[in-house]
């Protein structure tokens, strides 16, 4: 790419303005902006001496189809997460008109060595609250280039059992897609509005886990970019090397811009299973009975204080998909269990309805004011073998405050439906998945609740347990990172140094390979 003068009226960073080329010297953007407020002559007198000044230091972009903007507002909405802990502005942000665009400025930044990270800008579509949903900075880029994935929105196409989009495209829109034609994702997140591209880049866990694995376990194939720029379909098949990097390797080894995704066939109706344990080793026994014996097609659970506010309560949430009037047995399904048989509830619904049910919850906590404040999330999976002793150990740890409005998600996990090499499990058949979800209230204090995060990720180390790549837990080491991945971090490794040399991709996870 040839240096040249910027057109008059350019400055460097900082307007609100299309970007137009890199400083080489001063390692900053330059930007089309006139000066509208300045003298005709003072004004022309500037941008001679700045282009006399720069012109040898400047590299033009290349040509795109969408545009790569630098203004206050747009940087800043792009520093933060759903976390709120953790703020990491970058210096540009890339609206993708294209999958190409993707390629060309991570090109571009290849040669100019500066971090790119891909930003799922997650969300019901109100510009207000569009966010990354990660929660403490993993998709942030200080000082480098946000490329917001909501250009790159396009259900390409649904066939029988199959769907190609791309990632920005959210789970929301795809299930009323795939729905219209009698289809649907066979593993949904609780929270639909979540772009396709960033669950996947992380694993992608709902209730569907036990039978389908994580969303990265139902791909088919993907279109990534690497961080050289390259734009490489890969899959099981063919570049699995990089397939396998990618899905769920935390955007160390390539952005993923498009994928082809397994569905399944949509049932009309959900029976929904509420029971409820005031004892935690029943409570453990019976959902794994219930896994095993697959009485449920999702199975997903969560604790929270005992109305008397003395302890912790259990629910098991089951549920059972089904066509027109053929409802399931309901005493089958509850046959053999220790729960608390009075408190057992069941509600019918449509399948929609029972896929958009966190809505609901959504709205209460924004009108609340909540949704926005910081939320020190956590998630760890867990060996069943050392479950309980954890359990014990973290439910005397945490209070009411630790939750806030939130919750903690609570439920088992055969490992064996776990197909991807990067998101790695506990060494045992079965393991629970413990997620706590927290909402504090205001004046919370975040520091400590990111100390207790830290206390029980050590905690759940020690017994054999594992991490999810969205959760806040703080000073995470290299040591920290061999010892997650553990035989498979020579993989890492590899394939970081392989499809990222110039280590530009996504440094917000911290990732130290």
């Amino acid at each position: 790419m040839s240096k040249s003068a910027l057109p008059r009226r350019s400055v460097i960073a900082g307007a609100a303005a299309t970007v137009v080329g890199w400083n080489t010297v001063g390692r900053s953007w330059a930007v089309e902006a006139p000066a509208p407020d300045a003298a005709p002559g003072a004004e022309a007198a500037a941008d001679a001496a700045s282009e006399a000044a720069t012109a040898d230091a400047l590299v033009r972009l290349p040509r795109l189809d969408g545009t790569l903007v630098a203004d206050t507002a747009t940087l800043a909405r792009f520093g933060g997460d759903f976390g709120h802990l953790v703020t990491a502005a970058p210096r540009a942000v890339l609206r993708p008109g294209s999958v190409r665009d993707v390629a060309t400025l991570v090109a571009f930044a290849r040669r100019h060595r500066i971090p790119v990270a891909m930003n799922g800008q997650s969300g019901t579509g109100d510009a207000a609250e569009l966010e990354s949903h990660s929660s403490y900075g993993q998709a942030g880029v200080r000082g480098g280039v946000a490329i917001d994935s909501r250009g790159l929105n396009k259900i390409i196409r649904i066939t029988p059992g199959r769907a190609v989009v791309e990632a920005g495209v959210t789970w929301a829109q795809l299930t009323d897609t795939a729905l219209a034609q009698g289809w649907m994702p066979p593993c949904l997140t609780d929270y639909l509005h979540l772009s396709v591209g960033g669950t996947l880049s992380v694993g992608g866990i709902g209730g569907g886990v036990q039978r389908y694995g994580f969303q990265v376990d139902t791909v088919e194939s993907v279109d990534v970019v690497t961080g050289t720029g390259e734009l490489v379909t890969a899959s099981a098949s063919a570049n699995r090397e990089l397939f396998e990097a990618v899905l769920g390797g935390g955007g160390q080894a390539g952005l993923i811009v498009r994928a082809t995704l397994r569905l399944v066939r949509a049932r009309e109706r959900a029976l929904v299973l509420n029971l409820f344990y005031d004892d935690l080793g029943a409570y453990l026994a019976d959902q794994k009975k219930l896994m095993l014996e697959r009485r449920f097609d999702l199975q997903v659970g969560d604790v929270s204080r005992n109305a008397a506010g003395t302890g912790w309560r259990y629910k098991v949430e089951g549920v059972v998909h089904y066509d027109g009037s053929a409802a399931p047995d309901r005493a089958k399904l509850v046959r053999g269990l220790r729960c608390v048989a009075a408190d057992t509830t069941f509600t019918d619904q449509t399948a929609r309805e029972y896929a958009y049910r966190v809505d609901a919850f959504a709205g209460f906590l924004k009108g609340a004011g909540l949704w926005s404040q910081p939320k020190p999330w956590m998630s760890l999976f867990l060996p069943a073998s050392a479950t309980e002793t954890f359990m014990r150990e973290a439910t005397a740890l945490l209070t009411p405050e630790d939750l806030g409005a939130g919750l903690l998600l609570f439920y088992p996990f055969r490992t064996d439906v776990f197909t991807r090499p990067m998101t790695v499990m506990p060494d045992e058949l079965v393991g629970f998945h413990f997620d706590l979800l927290s909402f504090p209230f205001p004046g919370a204090d975040h520091a400590a609740a990111l100390r207790r995060n830290r206390r029980l990720y050590d905690r759940a180390v020690q017994l054999g347990g594992k991490r999810y790549l969205i959760g806040a837990i703080p000073d995470v080491t290299h040591a920290d990172w061999r010892r997650h991945y553990g035989t498979r971090w020579g993989r890492v490794v590899a394939a970081k140094h392989r499809f990222d040399p110039a280590g530009i991709l996504t440094p917000g996870q911290g990732i130290h390979s």
